[in-house]
């Protein structure tokens, strides 16, 4: 049986024990329980999975860095090699980033809780990103060529300049929701050794807009 389908019917069982021992004495705590550690062990999951992407994560943001003082307040007509060379190589960064396999599409759907919003966050700083870069370098290519496709690509870039922007504020606040999930799931007393304050502290630390809010704010316009 494939996890998808085994979260699935997890789920159902946990939702469901309310409605089967509905007349117990105790069965909705049981539900709720039960509800509970699902939860919890997304969470488990979902911190494993973060500290797996850290260091792509990080590679990434830092070859972004490197290029948004570039195209934040728009493209230029006509960059320097340097310029392009730093565009090029940011695109390069964010195609790079893969999507760890707990956030991936037949099992992101399955997670509850806190872990739900935290892979939310992540699908989209990964598909923002990735694909912001691609149209942004994509537009570069287009401008040297001088093609029929380049105004097109030019009247669009403020989108794909926004796209790089709010993936990576998305992405800063994961650390946030990851440290509140852990609380409102109980924290120490719940996780245990598991997941130890340490670990989660860490992670928010990372995952924070201190190390992956861009600045400044992109100021391009639609058609600009």
């Amino acid at each position: 049986m494939k996890a998808g389908t085994v979260r699935k019917a997890a789920l159902l069982i946990a939702s469901g024990a309310a409605v089967v021992f509905g007349a117990g004495c105790g069965s909705s705590s049981r539900a709720t329980e039960a509800g509970l550690r699902l939860q919890r062990e997304d969470l488990i999951a979902t911190a494993k999975a973060l500290e797996r992407s850290s260091g792509e994560v990080a590679a990434e943001a830092t070859a972004t860095k490197a290029a948004w003082p570039l195209v934040a307040n728009g493209l230029k007509a006509s960059p320097s090699p340097a310029e392009t060379a730093a565009i090029a190589a940011a695109a390069r960064s964010a195609a790079a980033l893969r999507l760890p396999g707990v956030f991936g599409e037949s099992t992101a759907s399955t997670l509850t809780g806190p872990a739900a919003s935290i892979s939310g966050a992540f699908r989209s700083f990964q598909g923002l990103t990735s694909r912001g870069w691609q149209m942004i370098d994509y537009t570069l290519g287009r401008q040297r060529d001088g093609d029929r496709a380049a105004a097109f690509a030019r009247a669009n870039v403020a989108l794909y300049i926004e796209s790089v922007y709010d993936g990576h504020f998305g992405l800063a606040q994961i650390g946030k929701k990851l440290l509140a999930g852990w609380e409102k799931l109980g924290g120490t007393g719940s996780f245990g050794g598991s997941l130890p304050r340490g670990e989660v502290e860490r992670l928010a630390g990372l995952y924070s807009e201190r190390n992956y809010r861009l600045h400044p704010h992109d100021g391009v316009k639609l058609g600009s």
